[in-house]
């Protein structure tokens, strides 16, 4: 166990984890130089289109120190967006150190110091590596100083490395086997296992991996995962690197992975203890924490019989992100579906585009809202997810709506646009501080529903990308939110509804009516747009019918004639306005959530 060293890489988004991770891969010869692209440890395509990583990435690398010695790093390669903090909270509670990056061009960002956070609560051993040095905009003297500000460690524990071309890997290697702890655990004490991920494979089920507290896991053994209380047989054992290595064990303080045949999603828990069976561990590992969706929507299959296949799509996709938390629901618009829950509007995005890559699964998704709380007059507490749960006014005494606090850090020039932006989303000021006279954090308190769509786009945008952005939640505070219902031809179309704040209903409902107008297609009849808040209609937009030349075939002569075929025509229409349902298009419900474009 000496001779272990766990840890993570984590930073800001686009840092260069992923780049590091790849000089690392390289000089500890893991991955030979045939084998070598970009991006090496993230293995989904739409990972490296994005050039994000969406899915942490465990590997074991062999190094052999200036003492003689080879020792066993076992690496977890994190993602930098805030919303797929959930990820690194897992690889942080795996691990005993962290290597903190910074970029030496953006210096400290709103997800480096959250990250930092996260690693300190864990009393992770924190490893400041000053990356991007070779560039020709890289401020090496400020950022230096501002990492010894926030961490308190002296200039010469900072390392400068630079991913793209290979500086200073060396020094942290050495860095990572002096300042790093071995894992601490007793060999002889019964099996517990830390489950931190997961993958499916369709060839030999679930593929479990975990790191090793206490005891040693050997193939044969069987073993029993405490929070779901079933038992198996470990068929395989072994250790990851870029492909999967079987060995007769997985000792005290190693990460490996185990196989036991498991094909049902619902019996793995992230989270979760594993220990033998016949000589169990009785208590869990503690400190894992639950994860806590941010947004809400409904995702529905276009045609209603490919139900089950998506219930089975989501129950895989759930095994390798285990963020997602769904549960079926019905609508009447769309048929059944799910209510899912994501940690953000990137992860709705992401969900939607690997549903469609990876099973083949075309999906309606509903406009995305977050959960409140309703107090009814008998003193009855509803949990609100969709707009549709909201009881009648005459019930209701009071909502409240789930808060975050923001913090934003961001150049002094901006300051001004971003008070507006977060104004503007109801938020409020609560503290403004100068890091360097070159950087200032400004926390605001605002409601979550107003950066569930476009606040980060918009942010990024009016501060040219200088700004960056992070969050936790905080409490539920009373709001005045009404429900706003979206009526084509005098029918509710449930799947766009949405809760909104009063002062804000009827811009909203403008806007809505006005982009439905562009997206819908003309039908036979006229098709009546309407936004109303229980009976009273705020705005209100007309698509016209198509029209047929009925009167073509009339040639001069009596113009009564051409009065009758007209009078016949709108005769039918008005049947079939009656009679006729209005298609609207998948594009429409997803659309209608980009209106400030």
């Amino acid at each position: 166990m000496k001779l272990i060293r766990n840890f993570c890489v984590i930073a800001h988004i686009d840092h260069g984890k992923s780049t590091l991770s790849d000089r690392l891969l390289e000089f500890t010869k893991t991955i030979s130089v045939r084998d070598m692209q970009h991006q090496a440890l993230d293995d989904m395509d739409l990972e490296r289109e994005r050039g994000i990583t969406i899915k942490a990435h465990a590997i074991q690398l062999k190094y052999l120190h200036t003492d003689g010695q080879i020792y066993i790093f076992n690496l977890i390669d994190t993602p930098g967006h805030v919303d797929f903090s959930y990820e690194v909270s897992r690889s942080i509670a795996a691990c005993e150190g962290a290597l903190l990056l910074i970029d030496a061009t953006q210096g400290i960002q709103a997800q480096t110091i959250s990250n930092l956070y996260l690693a300190m609560e864990h009393d992770l051993e924190i490893i400041p590596i000053l990356n991007k040095i070779d560039m020709d905009s890289a401020m090496v003297d400020e950022v230096s100083d501002q990492i010894i500000d926030l961490l308190g460690c002296p200039k010469e524990e900072i390392i400068l490395a630079s991913g793209k071309t290979g500086i200073g890997v060396e020094a942290i290697m050495k860095a990572i086997v002096d300042r790093i702890p071995p894992p601490k655990g007793d060999p002889e004490a019964p099996l517990q296992a830390l489950v931190f991920d997961s993958v499916f494979n369709s060839f030999r089920g679930i593929i479990v991996y975990f790191r090793v507290l206490n005891g040693v896991i050997r193939k044969g053994d069987k073993v029993r995962f405490l929070y779901t209380g079933k038992e198996y047989f470990a068929e395989e054992v072994g250790y990851l690197q870029m492909t999967l290595v079987p060995k007769p064990e997985v000792n005290c303080g190693d990460v490996g992975y185990v196989i036991t045949g498991i094909k049902e999603a619902k019996e793995i828990k992230v989270g979760d203890t594993l220990t033998l069976a016949n000589n169990p561990s009785t208590e869990a590992i503690q400190g894992f924490e639950e994860v806590k969706p941010m947004v809400f929507a409904g995702i529905y299959p276009i045609e209603n019989e490919h139900f089950e296949d998506l219930r089975d799509s989501l129950e895989k996709l759930q095994l390798n992100d285990s963020s997602l938390v769904y549960e079926p629901e019905t609508s009447v618009a769309l048929g059944f579906g799910f209510r899912c829950g994501f940690l953000g509007m990137l992860h709705l995005e992401i969900i939607q585009e690997r549903l469609s890559r990876e099973f083949n699964q075309e999906v309606i998704t509903t406009v995305p809202n977050v959960s409140y709380v309703a107090k009814l007059t008998k003193g009855d507490i509803l949990k609100i997810n969709t707009p549709n749960d909201l009881p009648e006014p005459n019930y209701l005494e009071y909502v409240e709506e789930p808060y975050i606090r923001a913090k934003i850090i961001t150049k002094p020039d901006y300051i001004g646009t971003i008070i507006k932006l977060c104004m503007e989303k109801r938020g409020n000021l609560e503290k403004q501080h100068y890091l360097t006279p070159e950087r200032v954090e400004l926390t605001f308190d605002m409601p979550l529903a107003e950066i569930v769509f476009d606040f980060y786009d918009r942010l990024k945008s009016t501060t040219k990308g200088y700004a960056s952005f992070d969050y936790f939640p905080l409490d539920y505070r009373k709001s005045d939110l009404i429900k706003l219902d979206i009526k084509l031809n005098g029918d509710n179309v449930d799947a766009l509804s949405a809760l909104v704040h009063r002062s804000k209903a009827e811009s909203v409902g403008r806007k809505m009516c006005k982009k439905l107008k562009e997206i819908l297609p003309q039908h036979q009849f006229v098709i009546a747009i309407q936004a109303a808040v229980g009976a009273k209609v705020i705005a209100r937009e007309t698509i016209s019918a198509l029209r047929k030349d009925v009167t073509a075939k009339c040639y001069g002569g009596d113009i009564s004639r051409k009065r009758k075929l007209l009078e016949k025509q709108k005769e039918g229409k008005k049947k079939m306005r009656q009679i006729g349902s209005v298609e609207v298009p998948q594009k429409a419900f997803l659309d209608v959530l980009k209106l400030d474009d």
